[in-house]
């Protein structure tokens, strides 16, 4: 599925107050309903978005997925950061995971779980029963 990735603006505060490590912290996925509309200036943390995630059940858990495989990556040339992980995978299993719109990555180490980005999937999404519901490509651009 085509995606961009929009940053959240806390994120960066975070950062440069060191409450962030991109190298020892626990990053998770969650997938976001149809109706959801990423805010990067207003939604900072999880309970912000929370009642916009997917309803858990099909083989989506609630709280999303653990992500692995974090690069950050210096581009000097292009004048940012990238920081990416493995691709996360459901199977769908019961039932349909999805509509989805897109996913929320945020960080499950900090308290308040502070939102690192959004992933816009350009379209509804579904995955069908037996079927995988597949992000690829889960990079953010700091700039």
């Amino acid at each position: 599925m085509a995606v961009s990735a929009t940053v959240a603006n806390k994120i960066k505060y975070l950062l440069a107050t060191k409450q962030i490590d991109f190298s020892s912290d626990t990053f998770k996925c969650c997938l976001m309903n149809t109706t959801f509309t990423f805010d990067k200036d207003a939604h900072h943390y999880c309970g912000d978005i929370s009642s916009d995630e997917l309803a858990n059940g099909n083989g989506y858990t609630t709280g999303g997925q653990t992500l692995s495989g974090v690069t950050v990556t210096e581009n000097d040339p292009a004048d940012r950061t990238d920081v990416a992980w493995n691709n996360p995978t459901w199977t769908a299993s019961g039932g349909s995971i999805g509509g989805s719109c897109g996913a929320i990555v945020y960080d499950d180490t900090v308290t308040d779980n502070p939102i690192v980005g959004y992933i816009d999937f350009d379209s509804t999404q579904t995955a069908a029963a037996g079927e995988n519901f597949l992000i690829s490509t889960i990079t953010f651009r700091l700039t």
